[in-house]
């Protein structure tokens, strides 16, 4: 148990990274663990508090990055790779083989699982399917749909939303609102993209566009859950999303929600995902929780489990060793604040913290 284990952890440039480090260095086995990040970017944040960094080639863009991933972990004795990013699972599952030839045990679930939970729009087919409420939702490609669909969700008097099927973070996020007070947002609010006009949007698309997916707007609070599944148990950690800037959660609780743990139960066990992932909720305006998304991969504030006495992040590593992981005594009500922090780099070796 005390020897020790490499952990490449890839998108260390995300916001969460200090969050995965954390739960991974102050782990409840007391366990030394040397951190190998990754990112596609040089100078991003985890290159400074990763043990060791290297920059890899996107997953999305470059054939090379299988290659220079699989040459890192043979070269650094990677006993477990830790992915963070949406778009390189389904990537790292259809290599997984080639990971665990030299010895790297890849935390994912299957390519199956992953390219379902991955997907929203077929992810709220399944749930829609299987008794998870969703909100009503269609699939448009062109500005005649758009505007058709919007109208049977009851736009133009009521907010509605369209996303991409597949994205990562707030990416294409946007709420489409005739009521907004353009002049007033200018002087009340700080500058986002996330509210637009219908005819504003329709600009900027065009005729015709990828898929996008069309949903009644959900005003309600949102809520994040941080689940851990084994082949012999479950973990489910709902958590109210109290404060949201720019799709990070700034300030959350941890709740005893009963009812937000069987609908994640009920949808991990129906996708057969496995590790540490989550799921996004939103209430409707009867206060019901509606699915919004499936993260297949770390959250980015899944430290708040880890606060919460239920480190899944380290678990899904002693999972990948095939080691026991016990149940969680989770302590609810936990509270978690972000505050604007940073490192201040005095030279190529000094670095200091705030």
């Amino acid at each position: 148990m005390n020897k020790q284990i490499n952990v490449l952890i890839t998108g260390v440039g995300a916001p969460g990274i200090m969050g995965t480090i954390y739960s991974l260095k102050n782990n409840y086995d007391k366990r030394k663990i040397f951190i190998i990040g990754t990112d596609m970017k040089d100078d991003v944040v985890g290159s400074y508090i990763c043990d060791k960094f290297y920059v890899i080639p996107s997953a999305k863009k470059n054939n090379h990055y299988i290659d220079k991933l699989l040459k890192i972990c043979k070269n650094e004795n990677v006993h477990v790779l830790l992915p963070q990013n949406t778009f390189e699972l389904e990537i790292l599952a259809n290599n997984y083989d080639n990971f665990l030839s030299i010895g790297t045990k890849v935390v994912l679930a299957s390519k199956n699982s992953i390219k379902i939970a991955n997907d929203k729009y077929h992810l709220m087919s399944i749930c829609n399917d299987i008794g998870v409420p969703v909100g009503q939702f269609y699939k448009v490609n062109n500005s005649n749909e758009l505007l058709s669909k919007a109208k049977l969700l009851g736009w133009p008097s009521k907010n509605i939303v369209v996303k991409p099927p597949i994205s990562n973070g707030m990416r294409g996020v946007r709420i489409i609102s005739e009521s907004m007070n353009k002049k007033k947002m200018f002087y009340d609010q700080k500058p986002t993209s996330l509210f637009v006009k219908m005819n504003d949007l329709v600009d900027i698309l065009g005729s015709n566009f990828p898929d996008l997916i069309v949903t009644e707007y959900l005003p309600g609070k949102e809520y994040t859950v941080d689940v851990f599944r084994s082949d012999k148990n479950i973990t489910v950690i709902p958590r109210v999303r109290h404060d949201i800037r720019s799709g990070i959660t700034f300030s959350g609780e941890v709740i005893n929600n009963k009812e937000l743990i069987r609908y994640s139960t009920i949808i991990s066990e129906k996708l057969n995902l496995k590790n540490c992932y989550g799921f996004q909720f939103k209430l409707d305006e009867n206060n019901v929780p509606k699915i919004l998304e499936s993260n297949p991969r770390i959250q980015g504030t899944m430290v708040l489990a880890t606060i919460a006495n239920a480190n899944i992040i380290y678990a899904s590593v002693k999972k990948a060793l095939s080691e026991e992981v016990d149940e969680f005594d989770i302590k609810w009500g936990t509270i978690f604040k972000r505050y604007w922090g940073g490192i201040g780099i005095t030279d190529a070796k000094k670095t200091v913290f705030i």
